[in-house]
């Protein structure tokens, strides 16, 4: 077998059970290991750190599969995994048979690169590391045998791949053929997930505790979602009992849906408006609206670390904005679901947002991703997701 040797000094994040070995940290590459091969990696020392996943176009070498010397990466070991992180899903939400749930979440599973969703009796597989391919056959049986699932998609489709020397995969592995969007349901909700044109793997399944959260704030008050898609937030607030709702987007597809959502479910209220976010919060602003909770919930600015100071503008607009447009006392949710992006560093643009708009401003929560999108210790990065509640003070005095 291919053997990874490390830099001196450089097992430190293995020994803290961190899974990336970056190609910096690599000494050598003994052996001729294939894309996405199980090699042995060693300390300098020739001590033993994991068996990982090789990946040579990537700046990341090589993804941990474990970090046992006696572990054998083989069906058995993939078996134990899926069953391991379909259990806590169980055990944890205890999803019925018509829901929407993440069954795998990559390397916060010891999956790293396998991300693996359920909707309802449908399962989608999105593959982003060289190992996932590699196994990808095996993981669609496994799957078969372990969820019962009718059919098995795959939306490998990420922009990641390109680093990773990887091509797109899409289509079906396994049992029936899609039949247009599949139903499921959420707190009460009927949804449509695109699982095969849709965004991720067909619906946001990472803030579903977020909008339960918007269901109990919004009675009675006037909401703004922006960047809405197929309108989760929207739904969730018309249910809980909002005055009205004005969803934005700048997609006619998003709006369509989420205009069939509504109509599924029943629901008036809301007015959809396509447009590019950015305008038509500075047209809102010149118009003097006001509401009650703003939702902004922007798609990705900052894919690495290296983009997030550049995408830093775009967050404290929005947010800006946003404070300029809340009533005293009203409520701010507000998201970035960058990567690169940090906790400390997007509640200080949030922070200088508010203090550019004029406004006194108190955090009240962070927010993050649903139960069912763990973060392993060891992997920070897993924590992608994140937000803010906020209040702006009552009697604020806008400049």
């Amino acid at each position: 077998m291919a053997r990874l040797i490390l830099k001196p000094g450089r097992e430190k994040s293995l020994l803290r059970r961190h899974p990336w070995i970056f190609s910096g940290a690599v000494h050598r590459i003994d052996g001729d290991p294939g894309l996405g091969e199980t090699i042995e990696v060693r300390a300098s020392t020739g001590a033993f750190m994991a068996w990982a996943a090789y990946s040579p176009s990537s700046q990341i070498t090589a993804r941990v599969w474990d970090f046992s010397e006696s572990a054998r990466i083989d069906a058995d070991f993939f078996r134990g995994r899926l069953r391991r992180a379909v259990d806590m899903r169980a055990a944890v939400l205890n999803p019925g048979p018509t829901h929407a749930v993440r069954l795998v979440h990559g390397e916060s599973d010891g999956l790293p690169g396998i991300v693996i969703d359920r909707y309802a009796s449908m399962v989608v597989i999105q593959l982003s590391g060289a190992g996932g391919f590699r196994w990808r056959d095996t993981l669609v049986e496994l799957l078969a045998e372990i969820t019962r699932a009718q059919s098995i998609f795959e939306r490998s489709d990420a922009e990641v791949l390109q680093l990773e020397g990887l091509a797109v995969s899409v289509g079906l592995r396994h049992g029936a053929a899609l039949a247009g969007a599949v139903g499921v349901e959420e707190d009460g909700l009927q949804l449509l997930a695109d699982v095969e044109h849709g965004h991720k793997t067909g619906f946001y399944l990472d803030q579903r505790d977020n909008r339960s959260l918007l269901r109990t704030l919004a009675p009675g008050r006037a909401v703004l979602d922006c960047f809405c898609y197929t309108g989760g937030f929207t739904l969730s607030a018309l249910a809980g009992g909002a005055a009205s709702v004005l969803a934005i987007d700048s997609s006619v597809d998003s709006l369509a849906a989420a205009r069939a959502h509504l109509e599924l479910n029943r629901l008036s209220g809301a007015e959809l408006l396509e447009g590019d976010v950015f305008q038509v919060l500075r047209r809102l602003r010149d118009q003097a609206r006001s509401f009650d909770v703003v939702v902004l919930d922007p798609p990705k600015f900052a894919p690495t670390a290296a983009l997030a100071q550049r995408a830093a503008r775009g967050y404290k607009d929005i947010n800006l904005y946003a404070f300029k447009l809340l009533k005293p006392g009203g409520l701010l949710l507000t998201f970035s679901c960058s990567g690169g992006m940090s906790r400390e560093l997007f509640q200080k643009i949030v922070a200088d947002a508010a203090v550019d708009a004029g406004v006194d401003a108190q955090m009240l929560r962070w927010l993050g991703a649903a139960s069912d999108h763990p973060v392993a210790l060891g992997f920070p990065e897993g924590e992608y997701l994140k937000g803010l509640l906020c209040r702006v003070a009552a009697g604020t005095h806008r400049r």
